[in-house]
């Protein structure tokens, strides 16, 4: 099992990022940044140009169809992984990539994808632009909430935190209560969750690899957790998701 559980665990969720494809750099860098920065209009007015009449594509498939789905899957991971660089949460921004990766699956014609890529791009772009405008937490607290999203499939500790924001114990529980309304192990367990909830939408992981990928002690623990947290088991919660679907 221990084997199977490196192959298929937490980092293997979060590393969606492939091979890019071969368009300029300076192009897709300016792209991806008017996205992080939420400028939907100079995102809407970039995507006039087809997706799949993009420059610099390369081969990843011989059917053209499926090339373009490929191209798609990067581009979305490259995007996923830049607007968590801008501030938008982990579990949201691979939620948001799923959703749009599983519509251009399910496409006809590359005009279709075409069509997807546009609406994903300025979905993340409007997100960005709400999420720039949210609260913003102390760069102590900032440090240690990137922290946990980057260990969620670790045991994170108290010292651990300390370190990395060079406060004391005390002083960074209160710190990090009065900004997040939460206790420090509150908002790792809700994180953990949260990021719980959409691997149990979006793939078909076992629940037992889930709980061990996010560093649960027991797979009847993660239950009584989820169970709290989210008012039904996660087999459920699984069910109840693939029916809305």
């Amino acid at each position: 099992m221990g084997a199977r559980r490196k192959t298929i665990s937490y980092q293997d969720y979060l590393n969606r990022e492939q091979r890019q494809p071969h368009a300029p750099l300076s192009a897709e860098v300016n792209f991806l940044n008017l996205i992080k920065v939420g400028d939907v209009r100079k995102v809407r007015a970039l995507c006039k140009e087809p997706f799949h009449e993009k420059e610099g594509l390369g081969v990843l498939s011989d059917d053209a169809l499926t090339n373009i789905k490929y191209h798609f899957v990067i581009t979305a991971a490259i995007i996923a992984r830049s607007c968590i660089e801008g501030g938008m949460s982990m579990p949201e921004s691979y939620g948001m990539s799923d959703y749009y990766i599983r519509l251009a699956d399910e496409a006809k014609s590359k005009e279709e994808i075409t069509e997807i890529h546009e609406e994903m791009c300025v979905a993340y772009a409007m997100r960005m632009h709400e999420v720039s405008k949210e609260d913003i937490f102390s760069r102590h607290v900032a440090a240690c909430i990137d922290y946990i999203y980057e260990h969620l499939d670790e045991k994170i500790r108290m010292e651990d935190l300390c370190l990395i924001s060079g406060l004391s114990e005390g002083y960074l529980s209160r710190l990090f209560r009065s900004e997040t309304n939460m206790t420090v192990t509150e908002y790792i367990t809700s994180k953990k969750i949260e990021t719980a909830r959409n691997m149990l939408k979006n793939s078909d992981y076992p629940i037992v690899w889930i709980s061990e990928a996010l560093a649960f002690p027991s797979q009847s623990y993660f239950t009584r957790v989820f169970t709290r947290y989210c008012k039904v088991t996660p087999a459920r919660y699984r069910q109840q998701r693939r029916r809305k679907d």
